[in-house]
């Protein structure tokens, strides 16, 4: 909508300017329309007003805004997300915390960084890499997804096998709560007494508040690392491999699997010249630590692979070369978008006993439905990514993949899982979670949500069904305002 003097955005618009700047609050219907999604760009929605911040004092400030109008926001970082996490609201502001991008702090000795929401998750490790560390979590978006986003979702990354995802590497936070007050949550020692308070955020999707400083673990950057890259006639060969490695009672840094779809995507794209286009599927799998360690993993690991079946194992120790090995992985989504005008991609995840099953029944709902669905997947941790291939511009199409995606959902169930790895639910999942808990459960997150919001204007309309249908709108907003404010 085109905003006007007669609306009450306007006014809401200059407030915020007097808090943050003029040139951090967008109002231009244009300029608006780059934020109406998130990388799940099947929905859209055209925030009224934007807002970047770039101080904790003036993300306290915009929320004590929000609180005394009851206006519902949403924390938006890069805008990586897939699961419609930062989708804007028709009736609510949009707090981009883009500008808040400053690396606060670096302390070597006892392996800690201090950031800012916006910092990019890749430069953490860019950072800290001349002395011998990096961070850990690296999803594949990690060269564009800020830290914010991160701990919101809960990311994982290649390297969540053997390392965790990112609430494993975060020890505090300091939180702007709905209210506008400004918390801390954990702290530079990992054993804090009291309640996991940071546990508790991590992960929680914007709905308990905005967090504006991260203090990260960083890691010693290991003494050696192997790359191998092994090629199947099937993907449910591929599967069964992950299992034996962990059998033999390796834990890689990372494992995972590409399809065939997958493979031949990646090498139109990007030309990495290593995965051979006739394998029905290929494992990676990294393992490090000390120098006299690896080879022995690395030949024990070939061994495994040549006796299930694999046709040729490669070997990357030289970093050109393992990277050249990951590229292709790295670009699995973007190269996808090659295949398809338009892709739907869903993240559980099963148990790794499961894998062959699992990906045997997505082939076979995949072919009775007649959309494509290309897998590649963090085979180690059993966190699958299927990408539905479809084209929007065919009526109902997107319906039916929603459709699709939500079968995938409830098969990972039903086999021990969950609907979420490291995606989130936001937007999209949220019908599903009465498939996964029980309403004593649903009842119990809820209560803890409105501890930390009582107004229920953090994220509203994501993670949890709403009463009646997952389209009803469940939040008091600027609409309808109490009786005393008199904004209008």
């Amino acid at each position: 909508m085109v905003l006007s003097q007669t609306t009450p955005w306007q006014r809401i618009a200059a407030e915020l300017r007097a808090i943050a700047g003029a040139d951090a609050v967008v109002s231009d219907e244009s300029e608006r329309l780059v934020y109406e999604c998130d990388g799940l760009a099947s929905y859209r929605q055209r925030p009224p007003l934007v807002v970047l911040p770039t101080t904790t004092e003036q993300v306290a400030a915009i929320l004590k805004v929000c609180d005394r109008y009851r206006i519902p926001f949403v924390a938006r970082g890069s805008g990586t997300g897939l699961s419609g996490g930062a989708l804007p609201m028709a009736d609510g502001l949009l707090i981009v915390t883009s500008r808040m991008n400053q690396i606060l702090s670096i302390d070597l000795d006892n392996q800690q960084v201090v950031v800012q929401p916006g910092v990019i998750n890749a430069w953490v490790t860019q950072a800290v890499s001349g002395a011998g560390f990096y961070y850990a979590p690296d999803p594949s978006s990690q060269i564009i997804c800020s830290i914010g986003g991160n701990v919101a979702e809960n990311s994982g990354g290649v390297h969540c096998l053997k390392y965790g995802v990112t609430t494993n590497h975060v020890l505090g936070l300091k939180v702007v709560l709905p209210q506008g007050d400004i918390v801390a949550l954990g702290g530079p020692v990992a054993d804090q007494p009291g309640y996991d308070l940071t546990g508790v955020f991590v992960g929680s999707e914007g709905t308990l508040g905005i967090a504006t400083e991260i203090t990260l673990k960083i890691l010693k950057t290991p003494e050696a690392i192997a790359v191998l890259l092994a090629d199947f006639t099937t993907i449910t060969a591929a599967g069964e491999t992950v299992s034996a490695i962990i059998r033999a009672g390796i834990i890689p840094a990372g494992m995972e699997i590409m399809d065939n779809i997958s493979i031949n995507a990646v090498e139109d794209v990007v030309a990495t010249n290593c995965y051979p286009r006739d394998a029905g599927a290929i494992l990676l799998v990294e393992v490090d630590g000390l120098a006299a360690e690896v080879p022995l993993l690395q030949e024990q690991i070939q061994r495994i692979c040549y006796d299930n079946g694999s046709r040729t194992v490669a070997i990357a120790t030289d970093i050109e070369e393992r990277l050249k090995l990951w590229k292709g992985r790295k670009a699995a989504f973007a190269a996808a978008g090659r295949l398809s005008p338009n892709y739907f991609v869903q993240d559980g995840v099963i148990p790794r006993s499961q894998l062959s099953q699992i990906l045997d029944q997505i082939n076979i709902l995949s072919e009775t439905s007649g959309y494509r669905i290309a897998n590649v997947f963090h085979a180690g941790d059993g966190n699958l990514h299927p990408l539905i291939l479809y084209d929007e511009t065919i009526p109902g199409s997107l319906e039916a993949v929603e459709h699709l995606g939500g079968e995938i959902l409830k098969l990972c169930v039903q086999a021990g899982g969950s609907i979420s790895g490291e995606h989130g639910i936001g937007s999209d999942k949220r019908c599903f979670m009465p498939d996964m808990f029980s309403a004593a459960d649903l009842e119990t997150m809820q209560a803890l949500r409105a501890a930390f919001d009582p107004k229920h204007l953090a994220n509203p309309d994501k993670i949890f069904p709403t009463p009646r249908t997952c389209g009803e709108a469940a939040h008091s907003s600027i609409i309808d305002l109490p009786g005393e404010v008199d904004i209008f």
